[in-house]
């Protein structure tokens, strides 16, 4: 299936949001593997304001980014590819995205509901989540397995604070990540247009399989 040539190997690879025209790392190379592990509990705030926990998602399949909104590098990338999700899979029944952000300090909710507006994010099928720093990093890093990390120092520049992971992560009704995939097309590797088109088709295929 076309699936397995493009889930991606479970790493703690970091794909930093960095100013536009700095190198990024390379992406981790396809595997044919489905993790099956599970995301396990967790409970953060929705940009409505309503708490959102893992129960919550329990019986849909759904996808996960990992965004900041200030961010002046490849968020708004990852998250222009969870809305081509929504608007090419708006007839997957039961079908959830779910934003996470990785600066929680500055995005509360009123800076989640102006950045999903800008989107046009379905509040019944795509939430954006926050809650504390502390918690969410930890989530990311020990549940999803996926890199984040806050960066220090006077050179900082505002929007590149942060380095995360830019994959887009499968999950199963049942909570068990299936599928770990690009959420943007990396530049730097041959025929990346291409590649990331055959990503997210076999993104969009897996969805259709496991919401059966």
């Amino acid at each position: 299936m076309m699936w397995k040539s493009v889930a991606i190997v479970v790493t703690l690879l970091l794909i930093g949001c960095v100013e536009s025209g700095s190198p990024t790392t390379e992406l981790a190379p396809p595997s044919a593997s489905d993790p099956q592990y599970q995301v396990g509990p967790f409970s953060l705030t929705e940009r409505s304001g309503k708490t959102i926990t893992d129960q919550d998602l329990h019986g849909s399949v759904w996808v996960a980014s990992f965004v900041f909104t200030r961010c002046t590098g490849p968020c708004p990338q990852v998250t222009a590819t969870m809305a081509r999700l929504q608007s090419e899979l708006k007839d997957v029944p039961g079908l959830k995205l779910v934003t996470f952000t990785v600066d929680p300090s500055r995005d509360d909710t009123a800076e989640l509901k102006r950045y999903a507006s800008h989107f046009q994010a379905d509040p019944e099928r795509w939430l954006f989540l926050t809650g504390e720093q502390a918690k969410i990093h930890q989530l990311l890093r020990e549940q999803f397995k996926q890199g984040v990390d806050q960066k220090m120092g006077p050179d900082v520049k505002p929007g590149d604070e942060f380095e995360h992971s830019t994959r887009l992560v499968l999950v199963d009704k049942n909570g068990l990540i299936r599928g770990i995939f690009s959420g943007i097309r990396n530049d730097s590797m041959p025929n990346a247009a291409e590649q990331f088109e055959t990503d997210l088709a076999g993104l969009k295929e897996r969805i259709h399989i496991l919401n059966k």
